[in-house]
């Protein structure tokens, strides 16, 4: 990782950098704006871990993680996840490494919580992300969430 890159918490003094931070144009159908992944992470406290993405001072993304969520939804609990919930990398930032910076960081946070596989989604299709993620090493795994594909990344 590029040690100018940094992770900060979302806090009253940067909460107006973070909402402000937009995809491109032709990727915000894509991606959730920030905003609403702030409102998720409000509603979902212990299970939301919302970051900005700095470069040497200079917030450059968004991303937010989720540990331990009952994946499958099914109140079993036989299918417990950590992963990616939402990667917004602004639209003049994209190509510096900030979403790889951002996946292996997230990667790390579930090592250090004992996790040992890191779970995405994205839209499927040329326009979309998949060639970023299986580019990082994800391998579809054949599910889809909602309408996006599912896939994971060994963080052993």
């Amino acid at each position: 990782m590029t040690t100018a890159f940094r992770l900060e918490r979302i806090t009253p003094d940067n909460f107006d950098i973070a909402i402000g931070l937009k995809v491109r144009s032709d990727q915000e159908h894509l991606v959730a704006p920030v905003v609403k992944s702030l409102a998720e992470a409000y509603v979902h406290p212990g299970i939301a871990w919302p970051r900005l993405i700095v470069d040497d001072g200079r917030p450059v993304g968004f991303l937010m993680a989720f540990f331990d969520i009952d994946f499958a939804g099914d109140g079993t609990g036989t299918d417990i996840r950590s992963g990616l919930w939402r990667l917004n990398i602004a639209a003049g930032e994209q190509g510096r490494g900030y979403g790889r910076f951002a996946v292996e960081s997230v990667a790390a946070e579930i090592r250090r919580r004992g996790g040992t596989r890191l779970t995405t989604s994205w839209h499927p299709g040329d326009d979309g992300p998949e060639g970023f993620y299986l580019g990082l090493g994800f391998r579809l795994t054949g599910e889809m969430s909602g309408e996006q594909a599912v896939g994971e990344l060994d963080v052993r």
